[in-house]
């Protein structure tokens, strides 16, 4: 059973949910797949067992040995990745101190200025800085990607982070997948979501948070799955609180509880624990507890 916990905007609380979830009881896999900004390692610590190169795509490199400043590339470059950098060690054969320098994060990577060098000064070479990783965390498996500042097709990292889930489920018996997808309705969201068994929608109750909420509903309204709303924090303004509950009801999807604001979710993160793990008993504990199991009961 694949779970996917999202939310229509960051700082909803999805995260700590997600992680309360893979701390019930029950052995779980937690697939961290917000790969742009994972966190989730932070409070599971999980021992790292495997580890793989993402190749993202691919960034102009110029051999300074080769190149003779002409600017030819900096002209084609509609990214404005290449200009001319000051240097006190370095002269062209033109005596000019300054010497053709592309930007890797500006570089999208679309091989033209490699094309229109006439001196074939420039190569591609690989992004192999983001990565995969995978092992055991006090509670089953987890897996997740963290991608390098700057470095897109986040989608495809997305895809390899579930891929591993599903494969380290098979090989340890544990049925239960926890996905910690990203914030937001884009294409690293799709690849959360695609082909999962239910998605619970966290959601805050705020005038972004409902309008938010509205888009990610509509973007998972085209999928076939058991689609759960939560309302985390909800008595801080039990006003939109009501609205979301209102139109969740009308859009015939199901709220499978509201959660209360409490500070013990941050002294739990602090703590690197879950806050099943540190406050058991607390309200927000509970409510967790009577949210998982109202999902498990429907599916």
């Amino acid at each position: 059973m694949e779970t996917a916990v999202i939310s229509g905007k960051g700082g909803t609380g999805k995260s700590s949910i997600s992680a309360a979830f893979a701390t019930l009881g029950e052995r779980v896999i937690v697939a961290d797949c917000d790969v742009d900004a994972a966190n989730l390692y932070l409070l599971f610590n999980p021992q790292h067992q495997d580890e793989q190169i993402y190749i993202a795509g691919q960034k102009a490199v110029i051999d300074i040995a080769k190149c003779t400043n002409c600017g030819i590339c900096m002209e084609y470059c509609r990214f404005g990745a290449i200009s001319f950098k000051g240097s006190a060690n370095i002269v062209s054969i033109k005596g000019s101190a300054n010497i053709v320098s592309i930007d890797e994060i500006s570089c999208d990577g679309c091989r033209l200025c490699e094309r229109v060098c006439p001196e074939k000064a420039i190569d591609m070479v690989n992004n192999d800085r983001s990565r995969m990783y995978s092992g055991s965390f006090r509670n089953g498996k987890m897996v997740y990607g963290r991608l390098a500042p700057g470095e897109e097709n986040s989608g495809k990292l997305v895809n390899m982070v579930r891929e591993r889930a599903r494969v380290l489920s098979k090989e340890s018996g544990i049925d239960e997948i926890i996905i910690d997808g990203p914030p937001g309705t884009g294409c690293a969201v799709i690849s959360s979501i695609t082909g999962t068994d239910r998605v619970i929608v966290v959601t805050e109750p705020t005038s972004s948070g409902l309008h938010d909420l509205k888009r990610t509903l509509e973007m998972i309204s085209k999928f076939a799955f058991s689609t759960w709303v939560i309302i985390n924090k909800y008595d801080l303004n039990e006003s939109i609180s009501l609205n979301i509950e209102s139109y969740c009801s009308g859009e015939g999807v199901r709220v499978a509880g509201k959660i209360k604001f409490d500070p013990v979710v941050v002294d739990a993160m602090i703590n690197s624990k879950s806050v099943i793990e540190y406050a058991p008993g607390s309200h927000v504990s509970q409510s967790i507890k009577e949210i998982w199991r109202e999902i498990q009961r429907y599916g």
